[in-house]
């Protein structure tokens, strides 16, 4: 049996402990810095034990006094540390270097404290004619060695400054009666200006109230008071309009109009018009036809000078094939009941413009898209002349009682020559046209040589579509 062994006491380590100097200072900053960082809860076999300044014989130390040591080494930590670079920020000021546009640091030797005054940037100058904004901004930053805080204050001051432009009203215009006489700020119509003055004076007055100009350029000086007997630019006398100047003034303008649709119809096939004056049914024809190529609406009244419309008419220097999907086709006819006209063309190109008559009320010639051609008859056995007794009925064109050489596109509806071609609808369902312009059309799509009835559609080659509405010319309107 084993003699039992008496516990040893606890011996604690000699320590050298010199009382001239503080620990800090005595091992260094970097001693310091790992003491203050093991400051921990002191035990038994914990960082810090025992304390050396205690009994380690004693079972009890004293915690406050302990706390107290750590939180004196983290104190001397962070002045050592806060010294650093505030010696350095000192000797930088010292040396002259400076951020910015700052100027130098004060310091007052005898004082315990150092104050940095930064002067603010010069705002930058701005020139311009829009509103602007310069801002300005100050600040302030106070250091203290005894307790370690920063103060910063800024001051943010804007200044707004506003350009307003003055715009001069325009100088009044240097004629007899200004507030007769109005400049042209645009190239137009009268009916244009008409309705910029909202509609105090109408195209046709302002037409004939500046010597019967059809426009204006821009620039151009017009007299807005009708009537009146000055001429309100100049102020010399005008002869009073009464209406058989006016009439006469329009006769005139009528003529420039049947003028102008003869260039533009020249070489289609449609013949030309008599320049007389006189605005007529085979007149209003044509300008119905001119409105539809030019995209104008369509309309078979008569043109009133000083429109629109009348600009876009004398201002074209060709006739445009009219928009449709008719011009989808390679070769195509364009029948429409308003105008009572005929395009012929081949994709976009316009070949020939011919008058038709199309079915009369209750006859009408029924509306087509794109329809195929699908027989012709030349008729040569009676002289190209087919009697029509199938379809409508045997009085189809009863000057003759037959139709010269159709070409159908719609069961028994075709587009045929007869004698009688009015500017109206007539017929009893077809197309009619002059007996020399079937033939020219015939030869266009090459069956001039065609001895018996075809039906073949492919030879034929052509689509057919058919639109608009025809309204009598008393009850027309121009738009």
């Amino acid at each position: 049996m084993r003699r039992p062994v008496a516990p040893r006491a606890f011996t604690p380590p000699a320590r050298t402990k010199r009382a001239d100097a503080p620990r800090p200072l005595r091992y260094g900053i970097w001693w310091g810095v790992k003491r203050a960082a093991r400051c921990q809860r002191p035990g038994p076999g914990g960082p810090g034990w025992p304390p050396p300044h205690r009994n380690p014989k004693a079972l009890t130390y004293d915690v406050v006094s302990y706390f107290d040591g750590c939180r004196s080494r983290r104190v001397a930590i962070l002045v050592a540390l806060a010294a650093f670079p505030i010696s350095a920020c000192t000797a930088s000021t010292e040396a002259g270097v400076l951020n910015g546009d700052a100027q130098p640091t004060l310091v007052d030797p005898e004082s315990a404290s150092t104050t940095a005054l930064v002067a603010p940037r010069a705002p930058a100058t701005v020139a311009a004619t829009d509103p602007t904004t310069t801002t300005s901004t100050s600040t302030t930053a106070t250091t203290t060695s005894s307790t370690t805080s920063t103060t910063t204050s800024t001051t943010t001051s804007t200044t707004t400054t506003t350009t307003s432009t003055t715009t001069a009203p325009p100088a009044p215009l240097d004629v007899f009666d200004p507030s007769c006489v109005v400049r042209s700020e645009t190239a137009g119509s009268m009916e244009l200006l008409a309705v910029e003055l909202a509609g105090a004076v109408a195209p046709i007055d302002l037409w004939a109230e500046n010597g019967f100009v059809h426009g204006t350029q821009v620039g151009d000086l017009v007299d807005i008071c009708v009537g009146n007997g000055i001429n309100d630019i100049d102020g010399a006398p005008r002869t009073e309009l009464n209406d058989s100047i006016i009439a006469g003034a329009v006769a005139a303008n009528v003529e420039q109009q049947q003028v102008k649709l003869n260039e533009l119809f020249a070489g289609l096939g449609t013949g030309d018009l008599v320049v007389d004056g006189v605005s007529g049914e085979l007149t209003g024809q044509r300008l119905c036809a001119a409105r539809l190529a030019l995209g104008l609406t369509t309309t078979i009244a008569d043109m009133s000078p000083g429109t629109e419309e009348q600009m876009r008419l004398f201002d074209a220097t060709g006739l445009p094939t009219p928009t449709s999907t008719a011009t989808a086709s390679q070769r195509w006819v364009l029948i429409d009941r308003t105008c009572q006209i005929m395009f012929v063309g081949a994709g976009e190109q316009t070949s020939f413009v011919f008058p038709t008559s199309t079915g009369s009320e209750g006859f009408e010639t029924r509306d087509q898209d794109r329809a195929a051609a699908f027989r012709f008859n030349p008729a040569l056995d009676n002289g190209g002349w087919h009697n029509s007794s199938e379809f409508p009925v045997g009085v189809d064109n009863p000057l003759n009682g037959n139709l010269y050489k159709p070409l159908y596109f719609d069961l028994g509806q075709a587009i045929h020559g007869a004698n009688n071609v009015p500017p109206t609808p007539q017929s009893k369902g077809c197309a009619r046209l002059r007996i020399s312009d079937q033939e020219t059309f015939i030869a266009w799509l090459g069956l001039d040589g065609v001895e018996t009835e075809l039906w073949r559609r492919d030879e034929m080659n052509v689509t057919v579509n058919v639109q608009g509405a025809f309204v009598p010319r008393e009850l027309s309107t121009a738009p």
